[in-house]
């Protein structure tokens, strides 16, 4: 373990785990063919999609990232609390990390270049398309790379970009979270960007009333393969996205302090004290850290 992997409590076997309704082998082995088939569609559409422009890039992105989901099955409901578009400079766009779902949910309503680990290059399917798509690879496990890491997506917020980035190093299942890791955030000081924090929930009910779906959870040593066979088996997942008002990054009292509004504002008054407690483990192995890998 280095700076960069903090430690999650969260295993497959404890919390990824659905109470609800599931669906029959064949209706969820028809929702992974189209959920797979539409994220091939998007790698073979990025060098045509690039020829648009920007305006057009952006809706097509948004509306094929909220399909996504959809076509595996899983219901979105997006709450943009403000505009999802901050005047002048570059955005941070900064969420909760629970699922591999996560990704395509923000694309839907923030796209942007997505801060990633260099091991998702790899991924079949979603590896390429990442790459494709402008994605800002991390080598983890080289803490001497940090200060590289921060310096380039400064550089990216400066040009005006757009970069999306989960701050909790780590995916967690849903239940609390982890803290907010401060080194991406000195990035967003050093270019005078603004700060967008996202609310990812996960829900067995469409209107926000059920239990927390813990099927989509993506954790630990969770292969993903098996990750996916669980969310098209769980039936009535619904995934809520909150835009949250943005946060200047000027003004505050350094990274940390501006780490822990932001993480506030994602986590909710209610949820606070259930993430602190559920984090006390990780954050004291994982002390010295600052991640800022997907």
């Amino acid at each position: 373990m280095t700076g960069w992997l903090p430690v999650a409590p969260c295993t497959p076997a404890g919390c990824a785990r659905h109470t609800g309704a599931v669906r029959a082998p064949l209706p969820a082995a028809l929702l992974l063919l189209s959920g797979c088939a539409l994220v091939l569609l998007g790698v073979v559409c990025v060098p045509l999609v690039r020829l648009l422009g920007a305006g057009p890039r952006r809706r097509l992105t948004r509306r094929w990232a909220r399909a996504v989901p959809q076509a595996f099955g899983v219901r979105v409901r997006v709450r943009p609390h403000a505009p999802d578009r901050t005047p002048g400079g570059g955005e941070l766009v900064v969420a909760n990390h629970i699922s591999w779902l996560d990704i395509p949910l923000v694309a839907s309503v923030l796209p942007g270049r997505t801060v990633a680990k260099r091991e998702i290059r790899c991924w079949p399917l979603l590896g390429p398309l990442a790459a494709r798509g402008g994605t800002l690879f991390i080598d983890r496990d080289r803490l001497r790379a940090l200060p590289a890491a921060v310096r380039e997506i400064a550089t990216a917020l400066r040009s005006g970009s757009r970069v999306v980035v989960f701050p909790e190093g780590s995916t967690w299942c849903g239940r609390g979270g982890g803290a907010f890791r401060p080194a991406v955030f000195q990035a967003a000081i050093d270019a005078g960007a603004t700060v967008r924090p996202v609310r990812i929930t996960y829900l067995t009910d469409p209107h926000g009333s059920g239990l927390t779906a813990g099927a989509v959870a993506f954790v630990g040593a969770d292969p993903l393969a098996a990750s996916l066979w669980r969310v098209v088996r769980a039936a009535g997942l619904t995934a809520h996205v909150d835009v949250l008002t943005p946060i200047p990054a000027d003004g505050e009292d350094g990274r940390r302090a501006l780490a822990r509004r932001a993480r506030a504002a994602v986590l909710g008054p209610g949820d606070l004290l259930q993430a602190r407690q559920t984090a006390v483990a990780s954050d004291r192995a994982n002390r010295p850290a600052e991640s800022v890998h997907h």
